[in-house]
């Protein structure tokens, strides 16, 4: 892409955009500018994505010691509380990314300064910067805005009049510096924090839904419970309680945190979420032991230490965010409502739709027992876990195509959903052959229960088997958001619901256990086979490949 943000027309490889696919096939493992920039932001994403799921294992390894029973009834409660936070976030944030993104771009396109208007590039050297900025040290007055230190960016006029004129050191109403790559890594200069409109709609509508996931959650966390099968004579229906009720504390903490990860993403930052999470989830792992087994508070102690753990995650990326972001928009008019409305009821309705399968296939897991469900509980956790790694890359492929989009540049677009889709499937292939090993020998750190053990080793084929396949469909959302397609990712996720739910009640039926990991197959096969329609059929925001 050129500099100044325009880039020439696509050149054309193939006869079926179906063969986009394939694209950069031979470049999957290289290097290259594209491939750095990917790993860059999808390595800590897939961190932080993977690092609450992890806390969450840990959490059933802990509780797996007290009982089969306490651990049944927490994976009922995490699978509420889970089914309600994304129904509640999962739409905030897949637009909070996009939108930041794009606004981010656009304003940075404006930024620059046409080269017609007389703009010149000039140089500084090192000894010269150097000097500037010892000057600039004894004047507070003075600051020195640099946007782009590694590309070089140039200095306006009227930032030339703010500098001190110096012998050696002369400005000229004609000419304009620009300081190159030589400028040291070790300048502090002054940077004026940035105004995102997204940013502060996103937060505020956090806030907003976490509050109103604690009121949900605390005061119908009985029905809820009964709905997912758990009966009031239930063993279950005590610790299960008990648990859900705790952890709703921690909602809008969790979407607040969550809503913060979206904003950052959307700047192609996803370390300082993963700092911030692994800080959080390590304390939740300290916790643990201490509260369920010290202070002798059991379940209850494992949901203190998750609901600590959020708001430590909400603090750290809240301070961080306001150094970098005006949070304060200069009027509500300002605010994207129509936008963030219009776009997440769409996505609504697709969290809506997957995670009600999920939730499903769980819920018919208790039906068969508290040894199934524990079974079915450590399979899911794992399952998910692995699958999440995924979104690391998805959330790359949404920041870069977001921007590509906003640039134009339809070259890049493609060429990064490409990559991004075969580095999935190879990795997909890894965490299968991990996982299968994995469970196989290694089942014992989440329970010592000889029949939980047993029903892990029956569901352990679809766990491991499915990674592929789960890889490619959680990619494909990320592409498809950075493309801001959410109307096809609703529609087609309602259709892929409909065909599972009626799957998951009919295999629940003739194979139990076995029929319920046979349905959650079939479901992340039609959502992998909806992204490859889109753009496979070149429509909607990819119809650019069919001409």
């Amino acid at each position: 892409m050129a500099e100044d943000g325009r880039v020439a027309p696509m050149e054309r490889k193939w006869k079926h955009p179906v063969f986009a696919f394939f694209k950069d096939i031979r470049l999957v493992f290289k290097m290259d500018s594209l491939g750095k920039e990917i790993l860059t932001i999808a390595v800590p994403a897939a961190m932080a994505f993977a690092a609450d799921p992890v806390a969450s294992l840990i959490d059933t390894a802990f509780i797996g010691h007290i009982g089969a029973v306490e651990i049944a009834a927490v994976g009922v409660s995490i699978a509420i509380f889970n089914q309600v936070s994304k129904v509640a976030i999962f739409p905030l944030v897949s637009i909070t990314t996009s939108f930041v993104a794009e606004e981010e771009t656009i304003e940075r396109l404006k930024s620059k300064v046409p080269k017609d208007e007389g703009v010149e590039k000039g140089s500084m050297s090192k000894e010269e910067t150097k000097e500037l900025i010892k000057d600039d040290d004894d004047d507070d007055d003075v600051v020195v805005k640099l946007e782009n230190l590694e590309s070089g960016s140039r200095i306006t006029h009227d930032q030339q009049k703010e500098l001190p004129t110096e012998e050696g050191f002369k400005t000229s109403p004609c000419k304009h510096v620009t300081i190159t790559e030589s400028t040291p890594n070790k300048l502090k200069l002054k940077k004026q924090k940035r105004n995102i409109p997204s940013a502060s709609t996103a937060l505020l509508f956090g806030a907003v839904l976490g509050l109103l996931e604690t009121l949900l959650l605390v005061f119908l966390a009985e029905p809820l419970l009964k709905l997912m099968g758990v009966k009031s004579g239930s063993k279950m229906i005590l610790p299960a309680h008990r648990y859900l009720t705790i952890r709703a504390l921690g909602a809008p903490a969790v979407l607040l945190s969550l809503s913060m990860q979206g904003v950052f993403r959307g700047f192609k930052d996803t370390k300082t979420p993963l700092y911030a999470t692994v800080i959080g989830d390590v304390a939740n792992i300290i916790l643990d032991p201490i509260l369920i087994f010290t202070c002798k508070l059991g379940v209850s102690g494992a949901a203190i230490a998750h609901v600590l753990s959020q708001y430590l995650i909400s603090i750290i990326l809240l301070v961080k965010l306001m150094q970098q972001v005006d949070l304060l928009p200069p009027s509500l008019k300002a605010l994207q409502f129509s936008r963030f409305l219009r776009n997440g009821f769409l996505l609504l309705f697709k969290v809506l739709a997957a995670t009600g399968c999920v939730t499903l296939a769980a819920s018919l897991a208790t039906r068969l027992g508290a040894t199934p469900m524990a079974a079915f509980q450590i399979c899911l956790q794992v399952w998910l876990t692995s699958s999440l790694l995924a979104d690391g890359l998805a959330v790359a492929g949404q920041a870069i195509i977001a921007t590509s989009f906003a640039e134009k540049n339809y070259e890049k677009a493609i060429s990064t959903a490409s990559r991004v889709l075969l580095m999935g499937c190879v990795m997909g292939m890894g965490l299968g052959l991990f996982i299968g090993l994995g469970l196989q020998f290694g089942s014992g750190i989440f329970t010592k229960d000889i029949n939980v053990k047993h029903i892990i080793t029956i569901g352990l084929p679809f766990v491991a088997g499915t990674q592929p396949i789960n890889s490619i469909a959680f990619i494909f959302d990320g592409v498809n958001f950075g493309a801001s397609d959410f109307a096809y990712s609703a529609y087609s996720m309602i259709l892929v619901a409909i065909g599972s739910i009626g799957s998951l009640f009919a295999l629940y039926k003739a194979a139990g256990f076995v029929g319920i990991w046979v349905a959650l197959s079939v479901f992340m096969g039609l959502r992998a086979i909806a992204g490859i329609w889109r753009i496979g059929t070149g429509t909607g925001p990819w119809s650019f490949l069919s001409k």
